[in-house]
């Protein structure tokens, strides 16, 4: 009676495992579906291209590829879940990622704040800076709240504050906490000066992808620039308007700018896709090409285990 009460308990283990697997694949194909579908929505670009409002050209770079105004507002605000309205001109993505799961985009922007005297660059300290930053961002979670947003606290610099006074180029890292998230948040910011207002590039991702974008932000740094008449040496102080910010003010920015940006690069489909594959085992290969034969491992019957000997 004992070896038939442990068979059958076997068997139900048996059969509850294969159910979930075969549940498991479901949603993990179903998932990976619409990851497919969205992609085929997007009308990537490589090559130069000039941004919507004529102010800029980026010469995407090898190894990266190009979504205009309307895919990225598409993503920003159907894939990624952000508000209507978003403004960005652009998105920039690693050639062989799929939107809706890549590990790190940078967003372009374009803030008409006038033109952005460089002349405290090199009296900056940043580490004085940091702490001041450090203490406004534990201010502002009183804020988030109220707005639905996880508590945030800056960890430091995941790349220090750098200013280029030829090129007129100024780029940092900063490094972050989320209430609820298991990873650290890596929070990369671009700014190139012009005439009128900056570009502004921004990529949110977890930490762990700081070696990527680390190896890669020369490239992204080479890509963009104003267009004649936009650039920061075209400034004509009879016409144009001298921005209030400086170098240090932009980088000390206002931390709640972003604050639905930094929540969305790590709550996308990726997360979903992640925590199915965790179950299925099946995502790794796909994203590498093999979906057909993950599919087949996802959907192939557990061995049965040896019976005890009772």
């Amino acid at each position: 009676m004992r070896k038939l009460f442990v068979l059958a308990a076997l068997c139900s283990t048996l059969f509850s495992a294969a159910r979930e697997r075969e549940d498991s694949t479901e949603m993990m194909l179903a998932a990976l579906a619409q990851i497919d579908s969205i992609e085929a929505k997007m009308h990537y670009k490589t090559g130069t291209v000039t941004l919507e409002n004529g102010m800029a050209t980026i010469n995407i770079a090898p190894g990266f590829k190009f979504l205009d105004a309307k895919d990225a507002r598409y993503v920003l605000e159907e894939v990624w879940g952000n508000l209507k309205g978003q403004t960005a001109l652009g998105m920039i993505i690693p050639a062989n990622s799929k939107v809706a799961i890549t590990d790190y985009a940078f967003l372009v922007e374009y803030d008409a704040i006038g033109y952005v005297k460089d002349g405290d660059a090199g009296d900056i300290n940043y580490d004085d800076l940091l702490k001041e930053m450090k203490e406004e961002t534990a201010q502002s979670n009183e804020e988030r709240s109220k707005a639905g947003l996880s508590a945030m606290h800056l960890v430091g610099w995941a790349a220090k504050p750098f200013y280029n006074k030829e090129k007129k180029l100024l780029y940092w890292a900063k490094e972050f906490t989320v209430e609820g998230e298991e990873e650290n948040t890596l929070n990369y910011d671009i700014r190139i000066l012009g005439r009128k207002g900056v570009l502004i590039l921004q990529a949110v991702s977890g930490i762990s992808q700081l070696d990527s974008v680390n190896n890669n932000i020369d490239n992204i740094l080479g890509m963009v620039a104003f267009n004649d008449g936009h650039r920061y040496q075209d400034f004509d102080s009879n016409v144009d308007d001298v921005a209030a910010w400086t170098i240090g003010g932009l980088v000390a920015g206002k931390m709640l700018a972003k604050a639905g940006l930094l929540a969305l690069l790590l709550k996308n489909i990726k997360l979903v896709i992640l925590a199915i594959a965790g179950i299925g085992g099946g995502a790794y290969r796909y994203f590498t090409g093999k979906k057909k034969k993950a599919a087949d491992e996802m959907t192939r019957a557990p061995e049965p285990a040896e019976a005890p000997h009772l």
